[in-house]
This record gives C-alpha cells, sequence and structure tokens, in this order.
C-alpha cells in the first residue's frame, strides 16, 4: 500500500475542504438522505461548493457524514452566503433542520499532498431520484498529530490536514484550533497509521453521491 513520513513539505495546493458529520434524531437519517439528494446537491454547486461525497455512517445509524470544497476560504464565504441566503435552503431548511441533534461537528481540511486527493469518480452523478444503497464503502478515520510535522504522502490514499485560517462563515460553526490528520480510502485498502486515531467510520455512500 505503500507508506506515510512525517516530513516537511511546502505546496500550493489550497483547496478548503470540510469534513462534516450531524448527529440526527433517531430515525431520521434516511429522511436527511432523501432531502439532500433531492434538493441540496445541484444548488450547492450552482453555488459554487463542490460536494464530494455524502454517507451513511454503517456503525451509527443516526450520523450522516458529508465532505464539499471550496478553492480558498474567501470563495468559501462567498459560496456559502449564496446558498444559505438563497431561495432552496430557505425552503427546505427548517426539515433538515428538524432531524438534526448536532451539525458544528465540522473540521476544515486541505489535502496533504494533491497528486492522492479524493478518488476520480467513476461516471456521473446519478440522477435525482435514485434511491438504491450502495455496495461500496469507505474507511475514514481521524488522527491527532504534531503541529509542527507536515505530511509526505506515498500511501496513495487520501490524507488531509488541519487548516488552521479562521472560519470566514461564522454564521456555521467549525472546530478550530485541532490538529488532525484524515485519511479517506476504500474499506478494502484501509491502512492504520501509527499515529493516535481520535476516530474511525465505516461508510456507505448514498444514492447520489459522487464518491460511490
Amino acid at each position: 500500500m505503500g507508506w506515510l513520513m512525517l516530513l516537511l513539505i511546502g505546496g500550493s495546493w489550497r483547496d478548503i475542504v470540510e469534513l462534516r458529520q450531524y448527529t440526527l434524531h433517531p430515525g431520521k437519517r434516511d429522511v436527511l438522505i432523501d432531502l439532500f439528494d433531492r434538493e441540496f446537491l445541484e444548488t450547492q454547486e450552482a453555488a459554487g461548493i463542490n460536494v464530494i461525497g455524502q454517507f451513511r455512517d454503517l456503525d451509527d445509524h443516526d450520523r450522516f457524514v458529508w465532505f464539499r470544497s471550496f478553492p480558498d476560504m474567501e470563495q468559501r464565504k462567498e459560496a456559502l452566503t449564496r446558498f444559505y441566503e438563497g431561495p432552496v435552503w430557505k425552503a427546505h431548511r427548517q426539515a433538515a433542520n428538524a432531524t438534526m441533534i448536532d451539525s458544528d461537528n465540522v473540521l476544515l481540511l486541505r489535502l496533504v499532498d494533491p497528486r492522492w486527493g479524493f478518488p476520480a469518480p467513476k461516471s456521473a452523478r446519478p440522477p435525482i431520484g435514485r434511491t438504491e444503497r450502495s455496495a461500496s464503502q469507505f474507511a475514514l478515520t481521524v488522527y491527532s498529530f504534531d503541529e509542527t510535522a507536515t505530511l509526505v504522502n506515498e500511501s496513495g490514499m487520501t490524507l488531509l490536514r488541519s487548516e488552521p485560517a479562521q472560519n470566514t462563515y461564522p454564521a456555521l460553526p467549525v472546530r478550530m484550533g485541532e490538529n488532525v490528520l484524515v485519511s479517506f480510502s476504500s474499506a478494502e485498502s484501509y491502512l492504520p497509521l501509527a499515529l493516535t486515531r481520535e476516530q474511525h467510520l465505516r461508510l456507505e455512500p448514498t444514492a447520489r453521491s459522487l464518491l460511490r
């Protein structure tokens, strides 16, 4: 599978990635997924948001996990303003928020190395109305690490690290002041790293997830 080395590395790749984990009311996850896949994919992308993938946590029936990205923090602010002040979110926010206990578990991240980004989609996003469950599984692990270390990734996995920039859209809280490394891979290629593990999730993509 390869290896990961803790070293300093530079780089100009600056895309900002949000890892968002929602704790939902019991029995409400499929309600949110149906709404999300129908109303919040194309409309976020039209606002300038790249919705990378959305998932069921296979070990927690009340957790919904998703990634989205932005070219930089200023464009993140502009895109989020367009979406959350737009008509689609205003029309459906009450229904979406009614499914959630907590939506503040959010990490701002950036790729360790642009050579190993998220897997390229094998096909276009499935059309609206697609609902069948996926047979694919992914592994997501959050590790803590020393903020003075930088990372060289030769593992072939998607690896992201904390983005230290201040939150440019404070209406949506994020976890600040934490130093984490996040790995994302297919479940079959999961490689535990020799770091302190904070969280490990087994994820199933929703029917309309671009990553599936």
